[in-house]
């Protein structure tokens, strides 16, 4: 559950510089941040119309110009303003609707956050080994590109390096690309340190 309260600090989240600009504290709301060299999960932690506080997982390693996406998958163009023990505030390009963004609104259906990477992995598949790309990763599942035809149903273990080895189903096709859901869950911790690994070790 979402609680949503008025708070009066500065346009980038600091409660050091007190300004007239309403904000709503939001309490772990999930999203992502798209950048240059990736992309990267992070908690909503108010916001106003000008810009936002988030808490990060991990440093951003000098990303300033990224954008911010929600459920809604509406991305939402922002530059950091500063980066401080695991915390971050970034101004909007332009002001936003706050209760739009508090209400998750926006042009497509809600979705879990799926961060996109592009990372070898391999499949065991009826005790068949094949190789397979990593598309994106959620903390319920994956989009994977291979080329071994695989059935709606079909159980099997996704393994690739920085990520724990994946029991899971086929639960789409559009060949040669396949949904997965996992067997078990991944925190939200786990997921957002697991691919800023992936991302790291590809140079982004």
């Amino acid at each position: 559950m979402t609680f949503v309260n008025r708070l009066s600090v500065d346009d980038v989240g600091k409660p050091s510089d007190l300004r007239a600009t309403p904000r709503f504290a939001l309490l772990l709301r999930a999203a992502k941040l798209i950048g240059p060299r990736g992309e990267y999960l992070c908690i909503v932690r108010d916001v106003s119309e000008t810009g936002v506080r988030l808490r990060l997982f991990h440093t951003l390693a000098g990303e300033r110009r990224l954008a911010l996406e929600g459920p809604s998958g509406e991305p939402i163009p922002m530059e950091m303003v500063w980066e401080n023990e695991g915390e971050a505030g970034f101004r909007f390009d332009q002001p936003i609707e706050v209760l739009r963004f508090v209400a998750e609104s926006g042009p497509y259906p809600k979705r879990q956050i799926r961060l996109a990477v592009d990372h070898p992995a391999t499949l065991t598949v009826a005790g068949v080994i094949v190789e397979a790309r990593l598309c994106d990763v959620s903390r319920q599942g994956a989009k994977i590109e291979t080329d071994h035809h695989l059935a709606i149903g079909q159980r099997l273990r996704l393994t690739a390096t920085h990520l724990p080895d994946f029991e899971a189903t086929v639960c789409w096709r559009a060949q040669p690309t396949y949904g997965l859901v996992f067997h078990q869950l991944m925190g939200l911790e786990e997921l957002a340190q697991r691919t800023h690994r992936i991302q790291t070790a590809r140079g982004g």
